[in-house]
């Protein structure tokens, strides 16, 4: 179990923040880590590994707050630290200045423990595994959808021998009460039907569906059921997992956190959300628009309660104004309808096993989606790359799909990422600029957003990070 270090103060003030000091032992056997490895997170200037495992394991730390800044966080408690203790049975890690609501009665909470030593396995992992490994080529499609398998599995996330059974489901960090209610139901009636889910791992959409099926579940006597979250270092402080993951990895980036969900799920439902929910959809409707993904069936629906229907409607709008009509055919809007939801998904994944066993291909990992590089490049949001995005008519449908998610993706990242709000706070708003046809219907997306108060949790005031130029 988590103890507290007696050799340090139990509770104290940081600033404002009540803070802990603890040493915390692992509550299942983790491999014994070489003496390299602990140099590594050590060292601080070691190629960014230290900062990075800090960074994640405030984040982790940090469950249960109402806070969707990275760099706020990161500033709120800049006394907290975190080490490796090797001892002869294994190791522990030591907390200092560790945010309190993480502990109940001298004890961290387990959930936080769990995904507190998640943290360390997938840091390490991802540097020494996969970092300048010449059995993983980074350049090439295949080479990186090896790596995001072998991630996978050594986060013990791929189940040979299982029916297909698990549902994404994405949406928005900032949300309202009813459609956050929505989101549970829908869970609920997922959970009934013996189906797993899957999110970005966050609260309000990400949590209402997993909250939802757990009562599914009990009721059916389900005792094993997944309740996955997948993140990267960039967002995890935006989006700290919430209590009912039982299951986390944290993927080096965004793309190929995108790449696992689709590899690894069987549909996919969204619900309402903001910048970062529309980076999803035309990344899946990106991967569904390439010719050789045509007749691959992958189950896709948009929801929410009967208030959000007017945001499904300026979402299909903008869909059809920017990608077409063969990209609104690729998924299904249900609205105030959870039991339809589920039973529409229910019987996708039935598509998704027949086509599978036919094929031949597993069930627990989607080998034959061809995503295309544009999607599993890594994008680096900076100013210049963002003034240079291909926004216009003149290329294949899934190439603009893939330069719009880019877009949205960099107004993610000046939104909640601390990187991006520094280079925002030191050079100004993003700029995009393309096509009037394409441009307006973007602009006029954002705009909505940010009057719905999509952009940031409730109460905090947004300010944009992006200039459109039409």
């Amino acid at each position: 179990m988590s103890n507290l270090n007696p050799n340090t103060p139990i509770l104290h003030e940081s600033g404002a923040y009540k803070t802990v000091n603890a040493l915390i032992s692992p509550l299942d056997q983790l491999n014994v880590l070489s003496k390299v490895e602990v140099a590594k997170l050590l060292d601080s200037s070691q190629s960014g590994l230290y900062k990075l495992f800090r960074n994640c394991s405030l984040a982790v730390l940090n469950t249960g707050n109402d806070l969707d800044d990275g760099k706020e966080l990161l500033e709120r408690y800049k006394d907290f630290d975190i080490s490796i203790v090797q001892e002869e049975r294994g190791i522990k890690l030591a907390v200092k200045n560790a945010p309190a609501n993480a502990f109940v009665d001298d004890k961290m909470i387990r959930g936080i423990s769990e995904h507190l030593f998640t943290v360390l396995r997938d840091v390490i992992y991802n540097n020494d595994e996969l970092n300048g490994n010449a059995k993983f080529d980074m350049h090439t499609s295949e080479g990186i959808t090896d790596a995001v398998f072998h991630m996978l599995r050594n986060a013990n996330l791929l189940k040979a021998g299982l029916d297909p059974n698990l549902v994404v489901c994405w949406g928005g960090h900032s949300i309202n009460r009813i459609e956050y209610d929505y989101t549970k139901e829908v869970g609920y009636q997922l959970g009934l039907r013996g189906l797993d889910i899957c999110t970005g791992c966050g609260p309000g959409a990400m949590k209402g569906p997993m909250k939802g099926a757990t009562i599914g579940h009990a009721k059916q006597r389900i005792n094993n059921g997944r309740y996955i979250g997948i993140t990267e270092p960039g967002i995890i402080a935006a989006e700290a997992p919430n209590p009912i993951v039982n299951q986390l990895t944290i993927m080096p980036d965004i793309e190929k956190r995108l790449e696992a969900f689709v590899r690894l799920g069987h549909g996919i439902i969204v619900f309402p959300g903001g910048a970062g929910t529309a980076e999803e959809i035309l990344y899946i409707l990106g991967l569904l628009l390439h010719p050789d993904n045509k007749n691959i069936p992958f189950p896709l629906i948009f929801t929410g309660p009967k208030d959000s229907a007017e945001y499904f409607s300026r979402i299909d709008k903008f869909i059809g104004d920017t990608l077409g009509d063969e990209a609104q055919a690729h998924y299904k809007i249900i609205v105030n309808d959870p039991e339809a939801v589920a039973q529409e998904m229910k019987e996708g994944i039935k598509k998704v096993r027949e086509f599978r066993k036919q094929s031949d291909d597993a069930y627990y990992f989607n080998w034959q989606l061809k995503i295309s590089p544009d999607l599993q490049q890594p994008f680096m949001p900076t100013h210049e790359n963002m003034r240079n995005l291909e926004l216009h008519k003149n290329q294949p449908v899934n190439q603009l799909a893939a330069n719009l998610r880019r877009a949205f993706s960099g107004i993610v990242a000046g939104n909640v990422k601390e990187e991006g709000i520094c280079a925002i706070e030191k050079y100004g708003h993003f700029e995009l600029h393309g096509d009037y046809e394409i441009m307006h219907p973007v602009d006029e997306l954002l705009e909505s957003f940010a009057r719905q108060n999509r952009m940031k949790l409730p109460g905090r005031a947004y300010i944009p990070c992006y200039k459109v130029i039409k």
